[in-house]
């Protein structure tokens, strides 16, 4: 089964001390059948790599080696992600008071029927409230 991914869980599986047994379930999911992303997720993830450099939390090494790895996963950006931001994800993230970032996440997860992988509390309140499934976290 695939899933959407969002970037909490990603980087999760990039800082080490941040893995759990539950996300590296999700990683495997991921290898096994692969995953959805929005299209904001390369920019979203790669930002906060380069904002671990900038706080010397990691150096451009590390940056480069988790994106070479992240790049090599059977990861699939939605390209209807755009087109739903003003309509959708702009209800969505009202609605639960998200940002439209978090909401594209959930949006993407509805449209296409699949559970969502988040370690988001926010985002996982909003994904119960509106019937995804999800993984990342036990409960």
């Amino acid at each position: 089964m695939s899933l959407v991914l969002d970037s909490s869980i990603t980087l999760a599986w990039i800082y080490t001390a941040e893995t759990t047994p539950e996300v590296s379930a999700v990683l495997n999911q991921v290898i096994d059948s692969g995953a959805w992303v929005p299209s904001l997720w390369r920019l979203e993830v790669a930002n906060i790599l380069e904002m671990g450099i900038r706080r010397g939390r990691h150096d451009g090494a590390f940056r480069d080696a988790a994106l070479a790895d992240l790049a090599i996963l059977p990861i699939t950006l939605d390209m209807e992600t755009d087109r739903q931001a003003w309509g959708a994800t702009a209800k969505l993230a009202a609605r639960h008071q998200l940002t439209l970032y978090d909401a594209a996440y959930l949006e993407l997860a509805r449209r296409r029927g699949l559970p969502l992988a988040t370690l988001d509390r926010e985002l996982r309140v909003a994904a119960r409230a509106e019937d995804v499934a999800l993984l990342g976290l036990l409960g």
